[in-house]
Formats: C-alpha cells, structure tokens, sequence
C-alpha cells in the first residue's frame, strides 16, 4: 500500500513533508515527488498547483509512475453554503466539476463520454478521514493553533462536515456566485479549483481516494483577505494533524491495495 497526498500549495504541506521519515526527492515534470514514510505509512507527497489540469496530470503521474493505491488530497477551500464557516472541515463524499457545461451535447455537469456528474469518494477512506478530523479538534486544535490565529479568524468550536464539494478552474470571490452555485448544486458544502479532477483521475484508473478540505474564506468578495496567513498559520496546521490522525489508523482500518474502486453516481451525497 502506498499512499498519494497531493496539495495545491507549498505551505499547505511544508509539516507533512518536514515528518517524513527516510526521504527521497524525485522532479518528474516539473514537480517535486517526496517519497518516504509518514507515521510508517509508506507515501508520496506532492504540490499539484493550482486548477485541474494541475491536479488531473499529478494525480495520473503518481499512479502510473510512483505506484500509488491511494490518493488523499488536503488543503483549503471555500464555503459552499451559509452554514460552513472559516476553520470548519469539509470531508467530500461527491465532488462535482461545477464549469463543465457541454450542453446541449450533454447535460450540465455531466463529464462527457462518462455518464457522470458527480464522482464518489472511497467510503473507507471518507470516514477515516471524519473520524481523523474529529480527533484533531477534539484533541489537537487548541494546541496546535496559536490563541492569537484563533482570534484573528474568529475559530470558535470548528466543526466537521461531509458532503458535496464543486470544483473550477475559478477561484469563486463573490455572494451572488455562491448562491448561485448552490442553488444549482443542492447539498453543496464546499467550493475549491482541483478535487473533482482528482476524483476523475481516481475513478477512470480505479484507485481509492479522498478529499478534505480547511475552510478558509466565504467565498465572496473578501475571499483573498489574510489569504496566505490562514494556510499558513491554521491550514498547514490541520493538514498535519488530521494526516497524522488518518495515517495512525490507516493501519487499523483502510482497506488493502486491490481494493474496489472508488464509485460514481449522478446524484449528490448527503451532508
């Protein structure tokens, strides 16, 4: 078993990387593979960029040249709905490419020549990504998490939440967008620029795979305020301790390599 974890962002996975244990560097079209162990997991961290094409080419490159069985994506997000708030963490069961419209050759949202608008995550791997997340604000949050950064973003009791997340080459900065996205999109939780392509990617090749994501703006028209020192001083925190949390029960959980591959379906999963 080899686990894949991919970010958009340099700071959104500088602590995994800093944990690996007997690291090695591979550049393979023009990105930078970290091979070693996290918390004896044997894994493969990498920074995708930003958008999906980015995403799509990485997620390929570490099936086919670094033998990954599973891929887990980690960083921000924007909220998806009035309810999700900046520091809560959203666990995607579905994922959605909320730009593609080849209408009226398909209908909206469909992946063309797949049948599919909405691409499932690995079950196993969503609720060991839930209970991983759960255990960090339990366990973790407060210590992990400056008191001024608490302060700062407003991170009173965070909470977890699993559901649909919508994916764009577009960074989504405005109310009347969200809302509209939402209304077309039932159930959406979540709005960010690489997931669904990694969930495509995952489903095409049969390879289990998960998304979490930190949320860490509105998505309105203040999304880039203190943008980079969230990820810096709260995201890249999360991801190394829900990562850590996910790959301390990996062992007593997630299912072997050949397990059955992640699922698709038209409809939205439930929140």
């Amino acid at each position: 078993m080899r686990l894949g974890i991919i970010s958009a962002l340099h700071e959104e996975q500088q602590g995994l990387v800093e944990a690996m244990q007997r690291p090695y560097k591979l550049i393979h079209g023009m990105r930078e593979y970290v091979v070693g162990h996290l918390w004896e997991i044997d894994a493969v961290c990498v920074l995708s960029r930003i958008g999906k094409v980015a995403a799509a080419m990485t997620a390929t490159t570490l099936v086919e040249k670094f033998g990954v069985t599973h891929i887990l994506f980690t960083g921000v997000a924007g909220a998806g709905d009035a309810a999700i708030r900046v520091g809560d963490v959203v666990v995607a069961e579905s994922l959605v490419q909320h730009d593609m419209d080849a209408t009226p050759l398909f209908p909206r949202y469909e992946v063309p020549l797949t049948g599919l608008t909405h691409f499932l995550s690995d079950r196993r791997m969503a609720v060991h990504l839930l209970e991983a997340a759960q255990r960090f604000l339990a366990h973790d949050f407060a210590a992990a998490i400056e008191a001024q950064e608490r302060a700062a973003f407003a991170l009173q009791q965070p909470r977890v939440h699993r559901g649909l997340v919508a994916s764009a080459d577009e960074f989504v900065k405005g109310r009347e967008r969200v809302r509209a996205l939402h209304a077309a999109l039932p159930g959406l939780l979540a709005v960010e620029m690489e997931g669904a392509a990694v969930a495509q990617v995952c489903f095409e090749l049969g390879i289990p795979f998960g998304v979490i994501r930190t949320i860490s703006d509105n998505a309105n028209e203040n999304a880039a305020t203190d943008f980079m020192r969230f990820v810096k001083s709260v995201a890249a925190r999360y991801a190394f301790h829900i990562v850590r949390q996910f790959c301390l029960g990996w062992r007593d959980g997630l299912p072997a390599a050949g397990a059955a591959p992640a699922q698709a379906s038209r409809d939205s999963a439930g929140t």
